[in-house]
């Protein structure tokens, strides 16, 4: 019985329940994508939809704001300039600079899939009220807020 006791111990903490979620949200969109015959993985998405808002980003910018590092980002802005979804351009200003700009295909593949994307969202929050989802957004950010303390602790 005291296996149990250890196990409960981590189910009744939020770690375990935002792992599978994440998980599950991560398969969700990748077989939406897929289903809907739209080429993108869910960090392809995400690219082109920071791109699509605000086009241009220095290639080290985004690797900061999708959370990855210069070698990981880089593959992947290989892949999707592969698919002709966007191009590296050296900064006019500084030549030490790539600019990454999404082109007219990358915006007809995002343009396609955001209707997808904000369907997936209403699934996924299907039964939630505003003042739950709010309340969800407030604690994640405090959540937040705790590992960066941890994390950036000098």
């Amino acid at each position: 019985m005291e296996r149990l006791t250890h196990s409960s111990e981590f189910e009744d903490t939020l770690l375990p329940w935002l792992g599978r979620t994440m998980k599950l949200v991560d398969t969700y969109i990748t077989s939406q994508l897929l289903e809907h015959d739209i080429d993108l993985t869910k960090v392809q998405l995400i690219l082109l939809k920071i791109l699509y808002a605000n086009d241009g980003q220095p290639q080290n910018d985004l690797a900061l704001i999708t959370d990855r590092d210069k070698a990981s980002l880089a593959r992947l802005l290989d892949i999707v300039e592969r698919k002709g979804l966007v191009v590296r351009v050296l900064s006019k200003e500084d030549k030490r600079i790539k600019l990454v700009h999404i082109t007219k295909k990358g915006m007809e593949y995002y343009e396609r899939a955001r209707p997808l994307l904000l369907e997936m969202i209403r699934n996924i929050q299907e039964g939630m009220s505003q003042k739950d989802i709010a309340f969800i957004i407030e604690k994640l950010k405090l959540m937040q807020l705790n590992l960066e303390k941890q994390v950036f602790v000098a």
